[in-house]
């Protein structure tokens, strides 16, 4: 008997649930990895920046030759969809609050085929969605923001792509579970790249600065969030290469995705960031942030 629970979900043009969803054993995305995904927040039933979402789905798709015939607003039918099964399924549990955050997962493979490394042409994309609740940070991780700590970036070289190949991500997230710590601020060749599931962020003298946009970085889709709030806050905003020396120097460090939003980092290697506690910027930040998808 399965364990998971009776959570709605789509798969390929059809609406069930993820203790009976199925696809074959030669999808390209359960042998190979060879598929993309990406993941909406949502608000009070309110999918936040969703159409940012799906400008970056598509470009994962273009990058990995997957030609999907749905369209944006065909996936904002369907998040729709499972947004009111999955209230349901939360009322129908006694658990059901208005003002819960939820998340749409979306990913889509490039199909099934036998077994080849090759980009099999022709093939039928699998298509799979589902939404549950979003853990948010807690209060106490608002409050006093989180530790984290520091690793090589030993992942692939073509971070931009939201590719279902996680392992090297699960490996790097597996550093900070290990040491008790929220998350991991990976260097390339000393410089930052992002965290294991998350973008990274310095702040130094009143200034935001983030590493550029290129293929060693999931651009977040509150990079342009973040961007968009510092020009209208008046705080300076840079993207550029950041040593690891600036990292450790910063006055303050935060993180930033869909499930965390914007979070200070208060501690990176058990040293204290700045003055050890969220500081001015974050606050500033996130406070545009609950403003702007709808908590406040």
């Amino acid at each position: 008997m399965s364990q998971l629970p009776a959570l709605p979900c789509y798969l390929n043009g059809e609406y069930t649930s993820i203790d009976r969803a199925q696809v074959s054993v030669m999808d390209r995305g359960f042998i190979l990895g060879d598929g993309i995904y990406e993941v909406v927040p949502v608000y009070a039933g309110r999918p936040f920046r969703f159409a940012q979402h799906m400008a970056r789905l598509q470009r994962s798709l273009q990058h990995v030759r997957i030609d999907l015939a749905m369209t944006a607003t065909d996936l904002l039918g369907i998040a729709t969809n499972l947004l009111a099964a999955h209230a349901d399924y939360i009322r129908a549990n006694g658990q059901f609050d208005p003002k819960m955050a939820q998340m749409v997962y979306f990913q889509v493979t490039r199909g099934v085929a036998l077994r080849d490394h090759a980009m099999v042409p022709s093939l039928t994309p699998t298509v799979f969605a589902m939404v549950n609740t979003l853990a948010l940070p807690s209060p106490a991780q608002r409050a006093q923001g989180v530790a984290c700590v520091t690793a090589d970036d030993f992942r692939w070289e073509m971070a931009h792509i939201k590719s279902t190949s996680l392992l090297g991500a699960v490996f790097a997230r597996q550093i900070s579970v290990d040491a008790g710590a929220a998350e991991t601020v990976m260097f390339r060749d000393g410089f930052l790249s992002e965290g294991a599931s998350s973008n990274i962020w310095v702040v130094k003298d009143g200034q935001v600065f983030g590493p550029p946009k290129n293929q060693l970085v999931l651009e977040g889709v509150r990079y342009g969030f973040i961007e968009e709030t510092c020009a209208a806050l008046n705080i300076p905003f840079t993207l550029r290469p950041i040593a690891r020396d600036e990292v450790r120097q910063a006055d303050e460090l935060l993180l930033s995705s869909a499930g965390r939003e914007v979070l200070a980092i208060t501690r990176l290697d058990g040293a204290p960031v700045g003055n050890g506690v969220p500081g001015p910027i974050y606050q500033a930040l996130y406070a545009a942030y609950r403003e702007a998808s709808g908590q406040d």
